[in-house]
Protein backbone atom coordinates (compact mmCIF):
# COMPACT_ATOMS: atom_id res chain seq x y z
CA UNK A 1 0.00 0.00 0.00
CA UNK A 2 1.74 3.34 -0.79
CA UNK A 3 1.26 6.51 1.71
CA UNK A 4 -1.18 8.07 -0.05
CA UNK A 5 -3.75 5.21 0.17
CA UNK A 6 -2.46 4.56 3.76
CA UNK A 7 -3.40 7.99 4.92
CA UNK A 8 -6.68 7.56 2.81
CA UNK A 9 -7.49 4.94 4.95
CA UNK A 10 -6.97 6.32 8.25
CA UNK A 11 -8.41 10.00 7.17
CA UNK A 12 -11.53 7.66 6.61
CA UNK A 13 -11.21 5.71 9.61
CA UNK A 14 -10.80 8.77 11.58
CA UNK A 15 -13.84 10.64 10.07
CA UNK A 16 -16.09 7.64 11.04
CA UNK A 17 -14.50 7.80 14.55
CA UNK A 18 -15.28 11.22 14.69
CA UNK A 19 -18.71 11.60 13.32
CA UNK A 20 -19.95 8.11 14.97
CA UNK A 21 -18.38 8.62 18.04
CA UNK A 22 -20.49 12.33 17.94
CA UNK A 23 -23.84 10.95 16.74
CA UNK A 24 -23.84 8.16 19.10
CA UNK A 25 -23.15 10.24 22.13
CA UNK A 26 -25.30 12.83 21.46
CA UNK A 27 -28.35 9.84 20.70
CA UNK A 28 -27.65 8.67 24.31
CA UNK A 29 -27.23 11.70 26.21
CA UNK A 30 -30.24 13.29 24.77
CA UNK A 31 -32.68 10.39 24.89
CA UNK A 32 -31.25 10.09 28.46
CA UNK A 33 -31.70 13.71 29.44
CA UNK A 34 -35.27 13.46 28.12
CA UNK A 35 -35.87 10.24 30.24
CA UNK A 36 -35.29 12.14 33.21
CA UNK A 37 -33.60 8.59 34.74
CA UNK A 38 -31.21 10.37 37.12
CA UNK A 39 -28.94 7.33 37.41
CA UNK A 40 -28.58 6.87 33.43
CA UNK A 41 -27.94 10.20 33.18
CA UNK A 42 -25.38 10.32 35.68
CA UNK A 43 -23.51 7.02 33.74
CA UNK A 44 -24.02 8.51 30.51
CA UNK A 45 -22.86 12.00 30.99
CA UNK A 46 -19.33 10.09 32.58
CA UNK A 47 -19.24 7.79 29.04
CA UNK A 48 -19.83 10.86 26.89
CA UNK A 49 -17.25 12.64 28.33
CA UNK A 50 -14.16 9.73 28.15
CA UNK A 51 -15.62 8.96 24.54
CA UNK A 52 -14.91 12.14 23.49
CA UNK A 53 -11.15 12.21 24.94
CA UNK A 54 -10.45 8.69 23.53
CA UNK A 55 -12.42 8.93 20.24
CA UNK A 56 -13.34 12.29 19.27
CA UNK A 57 -10.12 14.23 20.28
CA UNK A 58 -7.86 12.53 18.49
CA UNK A 59 -9.97 11.93 15.13
CA UNK A 60 -10.24 16.06 15.36
CA UNK A 61 -7.12 15.99 14.99
CA UNK A 62 -6.10 13.12 12.68
CA UNK A 63 -9.06 14.46 10.21
CA UNK A 64 -6.70 17.62 8.99
CA UNK A 65 -3.41 16.48 9.36
CA UNK A 66 -4.10 13.54 6.80
CA UNK A 67 -6.40 15.81 4.97
CA UNK A 68 -3.66 18.47 4.15
CA UNK A 69 -1.26 15.93 3.83
CA UNK A 70 -3.52 14.18 0.89
CA UNK A 71 -4.56 17.66 -0.59
CA UNK A 72 -0.18 17.96 -1.19
CA UNK A 73 0.34 14.64 -2.34
CA UNK A 74 -2.30 14.52 -4.40
CA UNK A 75 -1.36 18.22 -5.87
CA UNK A 76 -4.52 19.80 -5.61
CA UNK A 77 -4.36 23.54 -5.24
CA UNK A 78 -5.81 24.10 -1.53
CA UNK A 79 -7.94 27.34 -2.51
CA UNK A 80 -10.10 24.16 -5.21
CA UNK A 81 -13.72 24.77 -3.88
CA UNK A 82 -14.77 21.60 -2.59
CA UNK A 83 -11.59 21.68 -0.16
CA UNK A 84 -11.84 25.22 1.16
CA UNK A 85 -15.49 24.66 1.90
CA UNK A 86 -14.52 20.97 3.71
CA UNK A 87 -12.21 22.74 5.79
CA UNK A 88 -14.47 25.81 6.04
CA UNK A 89 -17.16 23.47 7.07
CA UNK A 90 -15.16 21.40 9.82
CA UNK A 91 -13.89 24.65 11.41
CA UNK A 92 -17.88 26.18 11.82
CA UNK A 93 -17.95 22.52 13.17
CA UNK A 94 -14.72 22.64 15.35
CA UNK A 95 -16.10 26.17 16.68
CA UNK A 96 -19.44 24.15 17.88
CA UNK A 97 -18.20 21.36 19.39
CA UNK A 98 -15.38 22.56 21.84
CA UNK A 99 -18.19 24.60 23.69
CA UNK A 100 -19.92 21.20 23.39
CA UNK A 101 -17.08 20.05 25.12
CA UNK A 102 -16.90 22.38 27.88
CA UNK A 103 -20.75 21.63 28.70
CA UNK A 104 -20.67 18.02 28.65
CA UNK A 105 -17.69 18.76 31.10
CA UNK A 106 -19.89 20.72 33.19
CA UNK A 107 -23.12 18.65 33.37
CA UNK A 108 -20.93 15.90 34.11
CA UNK A 109 -20.05 17.28 37.09
CA UNK A 110 -23.43 18.81 38.17
CA UNK A 111 -24.80 15.43 37.99
CA UNK A 112 -21.96 13.58 39.86
CA UNK A 113 -22.11 16.98 42.45
CA UNK A 114 -26.11 16.59 42.81
CA UNK A 115 -25.42 12.72 42.66
CA UNK A 116 -23.19 13.20 46.19
CA UNK A 117 -25.48 15.60 47.43
CA UNK A 118 -28.37 14.38 46.68
CA UNK A 119 -31.64 16.68 45.59
CA UNK A 120 -33.01 17.84 42.21
CA UNK A 121 -30.97 18.99 39.09
CA UNK A 122 -30.41 22.45 39.53
CA UNK A 123 -32.08 24.63 36.25
CA UNK A 124 -28.28 25.58 34.95
CA UNK A 125 -27.91 21.96 34.22
CA UNK A 126 -30.97 22.02 31.83
CA UNK A 127 -29.94 25.52 30.62
CA UNK A 128 -26.44 23.45 29.30
CA UNK A 129 -28.48 20.33 28.15
CA UNK A 130 -30.55 22.76 25.46
CA UNK A 131 -27.20 24.70 24.43
CA UNK A 132 -25.47 21.41 24.10
CA UNK A 133 -27.99 20.11 21.94
CA UNK A 134 -28.69 23.56 20.17
CA UNK A 135 -24.80 23.45 19.20
CA UNK A 136 -25.40 19.62 18.46
CA UNK A 137 -27.69 20.55 15.18
CA UNK A 138 -25.41 22.46 13.06
CA UNK A 139 -22.15 20.99 13.84
CA UNK A 140 -23.46 17.28 12.53
CA UNK A 141 -25.28 18.84 8.89
CA UNK A 142 -21.81 20.84 8.75
CA UNK A 143 -19.98 17.23 8.98
CA UNK A 144 -22.74 15.93 6.58
CA UNK A 145 -21.72 18.80 4.50
CA UNK A 146 -18.28 17.73 4.72
CA UNK A 147 -18.56 14.18 3.96
CA UNK A 148 -20.49 15.21 0.74
CA UNK A 149 -18.24 17.20 -0.49
CA UNK A 150 -15.23 14.84 -0.13
CA UNK A 151 -16.83 12.18 -1.52
CA UNK A 152 -18.25 13.84 -4.40
CA UNK A 153 -15.75 16.46 -4.84
CA UNK A 154 -18.02 18.68 -6.97
CA UNK A 155 -17.24 21.42 -9.05
CA UNK A 156 -18.35 24.67 -7.24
Amino acid sequence: MNTYLLLKTIHILSSVLLVGTGFGSAFYMFFTNRSKNFQAQVVVARLVVLADWCFTTPAVIIQPLTGFAMVHMAGWPMNTPWIMWSFILYLFAGACWLPVVWLQIRMKVILEQTNANGGALPALYWRYARTWEYLGYPAFIAMIGVYYLMVNKPAL
